[in-house]
């Protein structure tokens, strides 16, 4: 038993994490992190300390009231951030484990404090209120961004492997892009500038500059009012543009080897804990990814009684949900590029093919009947970038930067733009995209 004497020799030694405290059986070691739970016996204290790797049980006998440890104990609430040193013992009848740490040293380094304003049954909502609280005591949330960065990490891994460069483009801009619709707008000193709601066109700037494979991952805006459980107005995005391309098929072949690439690389490194915490086993992919047209996907959807008066030019969240189930029915995969979207619904930048200029070399790439890609031959010729802004009463004034990366000689070239926040939803099964982001800013959210 220790004695409050030796309590106060012991000395502070490297932090260990919890999981790796098999390892140190019968040695001294410090532990950092939060109470999980308390349990205050006449005789003993349990405490269950957690921290990122997991929990483990502390077990102290009450030696009376000169029992520093035992006074500490009785004075803790649940999420108190403590530094225990004590000694690991190996208990098989222990749950957590089979381990338990018998205390020698404890420090309070910042008491909780009671009630919590948040617990298992506290609404989606309320929990975002307290999001630092509700990662912090779910491990399943914790997964969900060391996924994230494995996910990311395998992305990335891919792109260098194709030789892309990664560039961070600005997301202030002078002039509303495109259409100058879903922008924010906000003040630059004497005058206004808005929040990129994509980085499109800076990187076929970089395509223009001599960069041939480009990719980036960072926030995007959207001033789009959606209450759905797919739309934020910041997000993660993760867009890639390639030089000197045949055609469409191109970046298409390029995103379905990054995601099998990055899919494969979390199902090494989480499968297990993702089929534990989530109830879902991750599939990797095989290549290619079916593809089908716009107008044999609204033909399919027809036939089952979609859209009967023929009058929707693109797929609602009902039709891509038809055609992922089609599709999933009639090839098991879970992937299904939409291509050749009509002319009126996509930017005057996508590229047109030569036989068809109602129709547009571009797709949405489904999953699981979620869109999470949006992508395109880009046009690269000054002449047909003007005309087809013309026709869609659009004034070049404001886009002059962007149209002369277009007058001097720029390549042949196409990308794409993925929401991270949305691959995350549907790899882990989640019900909706506030789930799938740290802080998440919807019409509605600009705090925490």
């Amino acid at each position: 038993m220790t004695t409050p004497w030796e309590c106060s020799m012991v000395q502070t030694t490297e932090r260990v994490l919890v999981s790796d405290l098999r390892e140190r059986v019968g040695e001294t070691v410090s532990v950092c992190g939060w109470v999980n739970t308390l349990r205050l016996q006449s005789k003993m204290q349990f405490l269950v300390l957690r921290d990122h790797t997991g929990m483990v049980q502390i077990t102290h006998r009450r030696c009376g009231e000169s029992d520093e440890i035992e006074v500490a104990l009785e004075g803790l609430t649940t999420e108190s951030a403590v530094r225990i040193v004590g000694r690991v013992v190996d208990n098989p009848i222990v749950k957590l484990g089979g381990l338990e740490l018998v205390p020698q040293q404890l420090e309070i380094l910042n008491r909780a404090d009671t009630p919590l304003p948040i617990d298992e049954h506290t609404s989606l909502d309320q929990r975002l209120n307290w999001r630092f609280l509700d990662i912090r005591m779910r491990p399943q949330a914790q997964l969900l961004f060391a996924v994230q960065t494995t996910l990311e990490q395998g992305m990335r891994e891919y792109a260098y492997g194709q030789g892309c460069t990664e560039m961070h483009t600005p997301k202030l801009m002078g002039t509303a892009s495109e259409s100058g619709a879903e922008v924010f707008k906000l003040g630059y000193f004497d005058r206004s500038a808005y929040l990129a709601q994509s980085p499109q066109f800076f990187k076929q700037m970089a395509i223009a500059a001599g960069i041939d494979k480009v990719f980036e991952i960072g926030p995007v805006f959207r001033a789009e009012p959606s209450f759905t459980s797919r739309h934020a107005t910041e997000f993660t995005g993760v867009d890639v543009e390639l030089a000197w391309i045949n055609d469409v098929e191109d970046v298409m072949n390029f995103e379905e080897q990054m995601l099998a690439h990055a899919i494969a690389k979390v199902a090494d490194a989480h499968g297990n804990e993702v089929r534990e915490s989530f109830g879902v086993e991750i599939t990797v992919p095989t290549t290619p990814f079916p593809r089908v047209t716009m107008a044999e996907a609204q033909k399919i959807l027809r036939a089952g009684g979609w859209d009967p008066a023929g009058m929707k030019e693109d797929l609602d969240p009902d039709g891509e949900r038809g055609v992922a189930a089609h599709f999933l029915e009639q090839t098991g995969h879970e992937f299904v590029f939409v291509t050749h979207y009509p002319t009126s619904i996509r930017p005057f930048y996508h590229m047109r093919p030569e036989n068809d200029s109602n129709v547009t070399l571009s797709f949405d790439l489904l999953w699981k009947g979620l869109e999470v890609t949006t992508g395109a031959q880009r046009e690269h010729r000054y002449d047909v970038l003007i005309k087809q802004a013309a026709e869609k009463s659009m004034s070049t004034e404001p886009l002059q930067d962007y149209l002369n990366a277009f007058r001097f000689g720029c390549p042949p070239h196409g990308g794409l733009g993925m929401g991270l926040g949305r691959v995350l939803m549907i790899l882990l099964g989640l019900d909706s995209i506030r789930e799938a982001t740290f802080l998440f800013r919807g019409p509605n959210r600009l705090t925490p």
